[in-house]
């Protein structure tokens, strides 16, 4: 559960379900943190923010001790705001203080936005009131919640990895073998893209939609290795994993599709194209990963491949056409600050919730008070299952 606005102290969360001893490495988290703000086409408020998570409980000299873990990440950008975004009520003199622009009513709903629905599903006559908790700053809460669920799922061999396919009209080349060394790249890219070729013309694409005071979507690639067949279950729908998967990615603001695997190509063919064989040597496993590692809402032993849709950012430079909250008249759409595009930090929480998910039911198939309990369990598990880790043959 995360809580919290974009320009108020900071985004909170609470985290359950940590097993004890868990061991969170700080620098990862920082590092995600840093990834999440970075990318061509930002806006300048990525270099003012410079996250951190400070650690409010259910961690004890760098290991969890079992109950609730409660961190925030400060907005320090909320100083300049003040009374404008006071949890309590304010007199006219303080707010008198602040920029006029900051203290008044918002007025002018954005299309694309939640600004709109948002007033009006919770009667509310201020914009601001919706567009502060739409705000996909909400999203560095869960960029580190997710380093720490990349850190329990370390202590089984599981990596979660993310990159650029696609920005704007540029696609990147399929790239269907990839491991998780080939992720280095993505991390050295100014986009978050493996392909260097297209990395430039993905970087060519943002100038010319910056020069026309325009937006640009695109496509992440989020890739899970190590996972061992039957995390999630096919016994009910809730417990479907790609299901929970497809939900956690169009959980983050502005993603508006997901895929498993080549799903929309799979579509379009027959069933003996599309279908993993099995081959067995010493265990089970697929000659091929179409599926994009799961199976009747189970992981299959397989990579875990998911791909997520961004629509692009709704606050323009070049405003859109919209009306009035009070007197309907036609306006402009209000402008505060926008990236040209975020597609490169939409890769890092993509991999930020598919870790958490995955986190989540690893707790939920191996249990365990404590970090050697969910171990012992899983290296039990794989023990009974004939089962050939797909790293260990392809590297």
């Amino acid at each position: 559960m995360t809580a919290g606005e974009s320009h108020g102290p900071g985004i909170t969360a609470v985290v359950a379900g940590l097993p004890a001893g868990l061991e969170v490495d700080r620098e990862r988290m920082r590092r995600d943190l840093a990834r999440r703000q970075a990318g061509y086409g930002r806006s300048p408020r990525q270099q003012l923010e410079k996250d951190d998570a400070e650690i409010l409980g259910g961690l004890r000299h760098g290991k969890t001790l079992g109950g609730p873990l409660a961190l925030i990440v400060r907005n320090r950008d909320h100083e300049n705001w003040g009374p404008a975004m006071s949890a309590w009520p304010v007199t006219d003199l303080e707010l008198a203080s602040v920029a006029a622009r900051r203290s008044r009513k918002v007025i002018v709903p954005r299309p694309g936005h939640a600004d709109l629905a948002g007033v009006l599903k919770y009667d509310l006559d201020d914009v601001r009131n919706v567009l502060e908790r739409a705000s996909a700053r909400e999203t560095s809460a869960r960029v580190a919640v997710g380093a720490i669920a990349k850190d329990l799922l370390g202590l089984l061999d599981i990596e979660v990895h993310g990159h650029v396919v696609r920005i704007g009209g540029v696609t990147a080349p399929p790239l269907p073998d990839l491991v998780p060394a080939d992720f280095e790249r993505a991390l050295a890219s100014d986009v978050g893209c493996l392909h260097a070729d297209t990395e430039a013309a993905m970087i060519a694409e943002i100038d010319a939609a910056r020069k026309d005071q325009d937006t640009l979507g695109g496509v992440v690639e989020i890739r899970a290795f190590g996972c061992p067949p039957g995390l999630g279950s096919h016994t009910e729908p809730r417990l479907r994993l790609d299901a929970r998967l497809a939900a956690a990615a169009l959980g983050i603001q502005a993603m508006k599709g997901v895929e498993i695997g080549d799903a929309w190509a799979n579509a379009g063919r027959r069933g003996s194209e599309v279908h993993d064989e099995l081959e067995y040597e010493d265990g089970y496993r697929r000659a091929t990963n179409r599926a994009g590692g799961l199976e009747g809402g189970m992981t299959n032993g397989e990579p875990v491949v998911v791909r997520i849709a961004m629509k692009p950012l709704p606050t323009l430079m070049k405003p859109l056409r919209t009306a009035t909250l009070d007197t309907h008249e036609p306006a402009t759409a209000l402008v505060e600050r926008s990236d040209t595009t975020a597609v490169a930090a939409a890769a890092v929480v993509g991999e930020a919730v598919v870790a958490f998910e995955l986190a989540r039911a690893v707790r939920e198939k191996f249990g365990g008070d404590a970090v050697g309990d969910m171990v012992a369990a899983h290296a039990a598990y794989l023990e009974r299952i004939p089962w050939q880790h797909p790293a260990r043959v392809r590297r």
